[in-house]
């Protein structure tokens, strides 16, 4: 069974969207909660607000991100389960918050506080790399556990995160990828959180409860 949740994409499965202007998603899944990020505060369901701080810690929070844009992208179970670069970048950093399995499905999330603030968590922090208009931002990239998913595999830390780790909570590193590349994955189904600038917007064309693949436009530079 895990191996069938945590089975590698056929070579040529997926087309990666290599417009300058655009971040693309580095996931299969359905689009969540999305918009600006007001004094460090989002929402995973309309009436149900947390806070960055609470998300990833008040140490970790770039000035650009507290009124930047956010955006989550929901796995369910039937969904491929590796998560890729968005962009040519750069991990400089990675922490980890040892946490719950609450389910993230919409039900949960319009009943359970800060669902995504309990659960357990990984904070990657990268930066974008290249010459093109992109370069220098620097995106977060949150994988967050969720009902049965009880780790989160990085490939560049030699390391498994679970409800049981005991290791280092944050991890300084430098590890590059290219737009595409796989980073790391997690078991069954679960959410990844993007925070950026708010120099960024949703793609045209997509919105709560659109469905998007691995390498499609997600999010793209506001002229």
């Amino acid at each position: 069974m895990h191996d069938c949740f945590t089975r590698e994409l056929k070579e040529g499965a997926r087309t990666i969207n290599t417009d300058p202007q655009v971040i693309s998603s580095p996931v299969d899944a359905i689009v969540g909660a999305h918009g600006q990020i007001r004094d460090g505060q989002v929402f995973q369901a309309k009436g149900f607000p947390y806070t960055l701080n609470d998300l990833v810690g008040d140490g970790e929070i770039l000035p650009e991100w507290r009124n930047g844009y956010f955006v989550t992208l929901r796995l369910t179970s039937s969904m491929y389960h590796r998560f890729h670069a968005p962009h040519d970048c750069k991990v400089d950093r990675v922490r980890y918050f040892s946490g719950d399995t609450w389910n993230v499905n919409p039900i949960a999330l319009k009943r359970v506080e800060k669902l995504f603030c309990k659960n357990e968590r990984a904070f990657l922090r990268t930066q974008l790399l290249g010459d093109g208009p992109l370069s220098g931002q620097q995106v977060a990239l949150i994988p967050v556990a969720a009902i049965l998913v009880a780790s989160i595999r990085l490939h560049f830390l030699d390391v498994l995160f679970h409800l049981k780790y005991a290791g280092p909570k944050t991890v300084e590193c430098n590890a590059s990828f290219t737009r595409g590349e796989e980073m790391g994955w997690f078991q069954h189904g679960s959410t990844i959180i993007m925070l950026t600038s708010s120099a960024f917007r949703l793609e045209a064309g997509l919105d709560d409860g659109s469905r998007i693949r691995l390498g499609q436009a997600l999010l793209r530079l506001q002229s």
